[in-house]
């Protein structure tokens, strides 16, 4: 009589288990580019607290929103998502803001943000220069706040930034930058000889902070150098 019941019971938690589990499989995605809305390039991020996008889909007002995590190189990507229609909001970027928007989720889309970066790091050059990596640039602010600050940053991964690095060099600015000014940063390699080896490939990476509530740095390409 027991082997009865437990078969009963394990019957009907079967039965139970493929209802909870018959519902229809993601079938949409999402992924898109932030892209620098003057110069059509790719806005550099940080992969560490960096921007995310924020989805909220519509019809479930108690689930809490998926947030989809910015690449470092400006680019997102979700293949599994429900077909449905979610409101997209980026947060914690490093552009002036942009509103959020309905989108119909429908297959894999496409969604890219046009978007003005805080600051725009132009005419940079990361270069070898004896026992110096040398960094030189000139800025473009596109808000009136002060910049805060501004780095160079090195890590063997090349998703180097302020928040992911083995030595870094920077210079507290807090002052609206001359966009014909060129600033100089240097990293002297002996004195960072135990987080950087002799013979080895690291990335290293130009940031600029602005002086603004949940600001993120801009960025350029990194570069790799052998030091």
């Amino acid at each position: 009589m027991k082997k009865i019941k437990l078969f009963i019971l394990i019957s009907v938690l079967a039965l139970s288990a493929c209802e909870l589990d018959n519902y229809d499989k993601p079938t949409a995605g999402l992924s898109g580019r932030f892209i620098d809305m003057e110069t059509n390039e790719l806005v550099q991020q940080d992969i560490i607290r960096g921007t995310v996008v924020e989805l909220r889909e519509h019809g479930y007002e108690q689930v809490a929103p998926q947030n989809l995590a910015v690449k470092n190189d400006g680019s997102y990507q979700n293949s599994l998502l429900f077909a449905n229609t979610y409101t997209v909001e980026p947060k914690r970027g490093n552009f002036i803001a942009v509103p959020a928007q309905d989108v119909k989720l429908s297959g894999q889309t496409v969604l890219d943000f046009k978007v003005t970066p805080y600051i725009r790091i132009r005419e940079a050059s990361i270069t070898k220069v004896g026992s110096k990596v040398i960094a030189s640039f000139k800025l473009q602010q596109n808000l009136i706040n002060n910049v805060k600050k501004i780095g160079l940053y090195a890590h063997s991964n090349p998703s180097v930034g302020e928040p992911m690095r083995q030595a870094a060099s920077e210079l507290e600015l807090n002052a609206v930058a001359d966009p014909n000014q060129t600033f100089t940063i240097e990293m002297d390699l002996p004195s960072n000889i135990n987080a950087l080896k002799p013979g080895n490939q690291y990335y290293f990476r130009i940031g600029a902070l602005i002086d603004s509530p949940e600001a993120k740095f801009n960025y350029v390409q990194a570069v790799r150098l052998t030091i």
